[in-house]
Parts: structure tokens; sequence; C-alpha cells
């Protein structure tokens, strides 16, 4: 029988050239029908349509829509009832709406276009509000709600927490059952958990700036009182780290369903392209956090109130919880259209059915269980798709690859900063500024290349693998960038003695005799730029007895500064506020290769995940996307920050003294910081390009007969559709 000519734009494909699927032809009276009626009649099973339209109107996928085994033309299909209902081959509805409310206008979003579009907005704020505004605000919080870093601490790794929690039952449950109901109700939890962390603001008193003594210069008043009572503030830390655990539930399902969801809707080839603009936008989320935070904390936390404190000024807190309010209420909005989508898009069925299936093949066939269609619905299930992702070694050396990359990621976005700081003794908001210049074009850029590079090639698994490897590789040589490093600022006291003399073993003197009569605290510590070009810990360390005010700049200026030397002169010279500017020579070389590494680092990502995707079975995709984030953030996110931290705090030359206990690192050893970040950097990259080689030579394709076609390009970029199937056509471009 020959079947009438068909065109798609969105989610279809074209068919050129009729098909024959030798078929009878049903009565003419059951034209018109759907689908769903036709399939398994008379031996004529075809399951290449997803959804008809029960009218003459015209659907998001076109005429793909229509009924590929009919009795009569197209052109004279019975017309039914006015309005357009979209329904699978079993009757399953594929319109775009809430319940019965289905209307004709939110059909036009009803494509894998539009999935994108929301998808993106979602991992956006998700991106913003997480690694953005919580790492913004943190600091902030502290000092509002009286909080130690150990407790700040934990509320960041209660969103790590809560995803590891519910990765398991959402990737599994999630990815059998109605995936953009879950990725709804996961970004509306996302919501409120930002509103929750929002709101101590509101349920505490007004902020009162506690005002210290006047401490700084020499001959002041040096008193600094070190036993504080315990605030009953602190206890709020348990509201922000339950708003943390909704973020991680809210955001568990985003990148597990998220992703398959975009995968299973849209052609093989363009599936890198769709999550890379996914990724992309969660990349530039973190940096819109940083931004638009930092815009808030220039606002007083009470607005309206006057305030004669500035930003600089440390017990200025900021208004922190500007950002969750808005993140918040966005998210509750994003999530309705999300809830609204169909199970799967209208023509999709079309993708599922021609494409190749390129999972590994395991010896003792058991990876032909997850083709059932019964697997994986009830729980006793469960066990047996473990088993089938342990039995899988390329699945296993990916997640371990993935998992070496993300400590490095996370390692990196922790402490760049502060070895940018370091290196070029800048302040903390310029080292800021400069890492987000790297990772947004970097990073973004990278993750969006990497898809591409995927599409452009037409790169099965093992091909997409070996991208995966020479992208390490690559990172692996510019890595070794930090075998230089640019010299220590000299430091009175520090790094050198007041004299210039070389400090005797290495021990820290900060009293001389120009400031013996001070009486300095080493809890004060405020750096000065002396004239002479040696930063001094304080402007008492530094033998300073006047202040006063740049106009031009703002910043303070010290004067008659006895330790300060001013050339050829018996006269004691001034200081500045804040670090001495650093000249190093070898700046734009360790920023041309940290970019170069963080580009490949990123570059690696997309593919990484594609792979993920493509070595397991269809029906496991989001339950392997869940045991291997699991897998990343339990051996790479969240141990992470801790293996760099312990390695830089290694290089550490003055420790901040708490009352006597030791706090935070105020001045690193350029050269051992350079040196611990190239031996951690090495060791993550060699575990990485051995766990991809393994993963490459271990993966087993399927055999090309076991194909039941393809709508994809082989790897000499031909396309590979078996010779029972008609050829077809690309589609028009993205």
């Amino acid at each position: 029988m020959a079947m009438p000519q068909n065109s798609t734009r969105e989610n279809g494909f074209c068919f050129t050239q009729t098909l024959d699927f030798s078929c009878p032809s049903p009565p003419p009276s059951e034209a018109g029908r759907t689908f769903g009626a036709m399939s398994g009649r008379d031996g004529c099973s075809t399951p290449l349509s997803n959804g008809i339209a029960s009218s003459g109107a015209a659907s998001p996928s076109d005429s793909c829509a229509k009924p590929l085994c009919s009795g009569t033309p197209a052109e004279e299909e019975t017309p039914l009832e006015e309005g357009i209902k979209y329904v699978s081959a079993d009757g399953e509805e594929l319109a775009c709406g809430w319940g019965g409310f289905t209307p004709g206008c939110l059909q036009l979003c009803n494509t894998s276009k539009g999935v994108l579009f929301f998808l993106c907005v979602a991992s956006f704020l998700q991106g913003m509000t997480v690694n953005g505004f919580i790492n913004t605000v943190i600091t902030s919080i502290e000092r509002r709600f009286d909080l130690r870093s150990y407790q700040s601490g934990l509320i960041a790794s209660s969103y790590d927490i809560a995803a590891c929690v519910c990765l398991t039952f959402v990737s599994y449950f999630g990815g059998n059952g109605h995936k953009p109901r879950w990725l709804g109700w996961g970004v509306l939890v996302m919501g409120l958990g930002s509103l929750l962390f929002a709101l101590p603001h509101f349920t505490t008193g007004q902020y009162e700036a506690r005002s210290a003594a006047e401490v700084g210069v020499c001959g002041g008043n040096q008193s600094l009182p070190c036993s504080q009572a315990a605030s009953s503030l602190s206890g709020y830390r348990f509201v922000f780290m339950l708003g943390q655990f909704l973020h991680g539930m809210g955001a568990t399902p985003l990148y597990t369903l998220g992703v398959t969801y975009l995968d299973e809707n849209v052609k093989t080839n363009y599936s890198p392209v769709y999550i890379a603009v996914f990724y992309t936008a969660a990349i530039l989320g973190p940096a819109a956090g940083y931004l638009v935070g930092g815009m808030f904390l220039n606002i007083y936390t009470e607005i309206g109130r006057e305030i004669n404190i500035a930003p600089e000024n440390t017990l200025w807190v900021g208004a922190w919880w500007i950002g969750f309010l808005g993140a918040g209420a966005a998210s509750l909005l994003i999530s309705i259209p999300i809830l609204g989508y169909p199970q799967r898009l209208p023509g999709s069925q079309r993708y599922i059915v021609m494409r190749v299936s390129e999972a590994h093949q395991l010896k003792d066939g058991s990876h032909k269980k997850a083709s059932d269609p019964d697997f994986g619905k009830t729980v006793k299930d469960l066990p047996r798709s473990v088993l089938l992702l342990l039995k899988n070694p390329t699945f296993i050396f990916l997640c371990l690859a993935g998992a070496t990359e993300a400590t490095l990621i996370a390692g990196m976005s922790t402490f760049g900063p502060k070895f940018l700081e370091s290196q070029f003794s800048l302040s903390a908001s310029e080292a800021a500024t400069f890492f987000g210049y790297l990772v947004v074009p970097a990073g973004g850029g990278g993750t969006f290349l990497g898809g591409f590079l995927v599409n452009k090639f037409k790169l099965r698994c093992s091909g997409i693998i070996k991208l995966c490897l020479l992208c390490t590789v690559s990172s692996l040589l510019a890595i070794f960038i930090f075998f230089i490093h640019c010299p220590n600022m000299p430091m009175a006291g520090v790094t050198q003695m007041y004299d210039g003399s070389a400090l005797p073993g290495g021990h820290l003197n900060l009293t001389a005799a120009c400031n013996a009569q001070c009486g300095c605290l080493q809890e004060t510590y405020s750096p000065v730029c002396g004239t002479d070009g040696i930063m001094y810990y304080s402007p008492c360390h530094a033998g300073c007895t006047k202040v006063s005010e740049n106009l031009r700049s703002g910043k303070k200026v010290y004067h008659e500064c006895s330790c300060v030397n001013r050339a050829l002169l018996p006269v004691p010279g001034s200081a500045k506020a804040g670090k001495c500017t650093s000249s190093c020579a070898k700046r734009p070389l360790l920023l041309c290769f940290m970019f170069v590494v963080i580009l490949f680092t990123f570059l690696s990502s997309i593919p990484a995940l594609t792979a993920t995707l493509r070595c397991v079975s269809d029906r496991q995709r989001s339950f392997a996307l869940g045991i291997q984030w699991i897998v990343v953030r339990t051996l790479g996110g969240i141990p992470g920050p801790i293996a760099f931290g312990s390695m830089i705090d290694k290089s550490c030359l003055l420790w901040q003294d708490q009352c006597g206990e030791q706090g935070s690192c105020y001045v690193y050893q350029n050269s051992a910081m350079s040196r611990y970040t190239l031996v951690a950097g090495l060791v993550y990259k060699v575990l990485g390009t051995t766990f991809f080689v393994v993963a490459c030579l271990l993966y087993k394709p399927p055999p090309p007969e076991s194909a039941p076609g393809s709508s994809d390009a082989s790897e000499n970029g031909t396309s590979d559709l078996q010779e029972h199937k008609p050829s077809l056509p690309a589609e028009e471009d993205i």
C-alpha cells in the first residue's frame, strides 16, 4: 500500500519517498481514526508514529502526526470535532496543558525547543541560587546570624546531602514515570527552598551594627574582646539547612530526568547540542548570581534605614535576602509551564524507534533484560537495575572519570579566586572578578562547544569517549603551567625581616624596634602598602600614628609610619590601606593557560554525559544518570574542595590568630601554592585520562545487524540506516 508523502519540521522526519508496510487497507469508514485504533489490526503494527491530530488542524509535528497506515489519502480523512487532541499510539494524551485545559495557543510551545527554553530557565535559576547567591552571601549570613565557618559549611553541604539522598529514588521512579511532572514539582520545591532561605530576615529583629573600639594605628586603643556570648540567632542555621535541603531535592530531577527528557524528544544527532545549551544555562547562572548578589550586598540589609557605615566596613551586612525572594518567585512561576508538558512530545516516538542502540553488550546477554517494556516499573527491579549498571564497565569508568573531573571543577571553583588573589596580590573582589572573566567564556563556551562537536562530527559512543580522552590529555598538558608562579610581595615580619634580611628559620616575627611601643595585636589584620614597596601586617605594625582619607580613591592613607623607610630621607614614610600591587610579568601567561585548562575540562563534560546516555539501554538512562550523579558527588563534588583545600593550606605562611586559636590563612607562599596545585591537578588529570582510556578499550558496541534502524550518522559522517529501511534526508538546521 502506497503511503502519502509526510513532512515535519520540528519533531519528525520528512519522508520523500513512499513507504510500503504491506498492510491491508481498513474500510474507508475507519479512515481518520486515531492511530491507536489502527495499530495491531490485521497484522499491521507500525510504531513509527507517536500521535495524530484528531482534526484537520496542523499539529506542532505537522503531518507526521497523521496515521502512517491508512486506507484513504490524508486529504480524504473524515473531519472530526473542532479542537486539537493529540494522542499517542496507546491513547496517551500528548497535548500541552493542565488536565483538561489544553488551549491551542499552548501547543506552539509543545516542541523540543519549548521544553529546552523552560528547562534552561530552571537550570539558570538553580545555578544562580545555589552556586551564585549562596557563595556570595555566606559571609553576610555568618555576620548577621553569628555563625561559625563550620556551621556555614554545613549549610552549603546540605544541598549535596539532599541530592545524594534523593537521586536513587527520583532517577529510578521518575525515569519510568511522567518526567515533566517530576521536573515541574522539583522546580516548585526548589522555589519553596529559596523562599524559606530568605525567611529568617523577616522573623528576626532589626540588625544592629555593634560598634567596636578604634584599633589600627600605633598608640590607639588596641583592646579587642575575645569572648563573645553565643547568640540565639545561630539557631537559624537549621532554617538555612532546610532551605538548602529543599534546593537539593528540587534540583535532583533537573539534571537527571531533564537531560533524558531532552534526549528522548530530539533527534539523536541534535541531543548533545540541546544538552549543551541546557548545561550552558546552568553555568551562566552562577555568574549572574555573583553579579546580582554583589549588587544586593551593596544595599543595607534593613532597607530604608539610615546607617553611618560603608559597605567596606567589617560590620556591614548587605541585603542578602532579596535574591532568594526573586529566585524563589521565578522558580514557582517557571514550574507551571513545565508541569503542563506531556510525558513525551508529539512525534518523538520516531526518534526512539529509528535510534540505533549503542548500549554496551554484556557477555552473558543480561543487558537485554532492560529492553523489556515492564522492566523498572516496580521496586523489585531496582536491585537488578543496579546490578546491570555495575556489570557495565564502560559506564563504571565513565562515572569514575566524571568524578575526577568533578573534583577538579569543585576545587577550581572554590579555590581559583584564592589562587589568583595570592599570586597577583589582588583583593578578594578583584580576584573573584578575574576568575569570573575566566570561567564564563571558558566554562560556558567549552560546555556548548563539546555538544556542538559531537553533533558536527556525528560521533558514536566510542568516538565520543575518544573526544573526552583528547580533551583530558590537552588539559593535562596545559596544567603544567603551574610550574611557574609569581613571587610573593615582600611583607615585613612574614617573608622578610623589617630591615629586609631573611627571616631566621622561616619563623614569623611581627615585632621590631620601630613598633615595639605600639602594643599591636595580631588579631587585627589590615594590610597596608608602604611607600617603600613593602607590605605591613597592619598600620600599627607599620608604626603609623595618623590617618587621613584620599578624597579621589576613598582609601585611607596612614602617615608618620616609623617602620616605613623613605628613600634617602630620615623622616618616617606613609602607607596606604590594602595590599601592594603586583607587577608580575607572568600574569598573562598564567591566565592564558588557566583559561585553556578550564576550557578543555568543561569541553569534555557534555561528551562524557552523552557517552553515558549512549552506553546504557534506553530504559536505564535516567537511573544511570542518577547513579552517576551519586558517584560524582560522593567521590568528586563533596571531597574535592576538601582535598584541594588541605593541600593549599600546606602552603600557608601566616595564619589568623583568633584569641589563641588558629583561624583562616592570611598569606600563602606562592611557590608552594603553585606546586601543590600542580600535584593535585596532575593526580586527578592522570586518573581521568586512565579512566577514559579503560572505558574506551572495554566498550563493546552492539553488532550492526542488531540495530533496527538509525536516524543519526555513522562515525565516518554518513547515514547508517539499514538496507531494509528507507533513507531519510537530514533535518533542517536547528
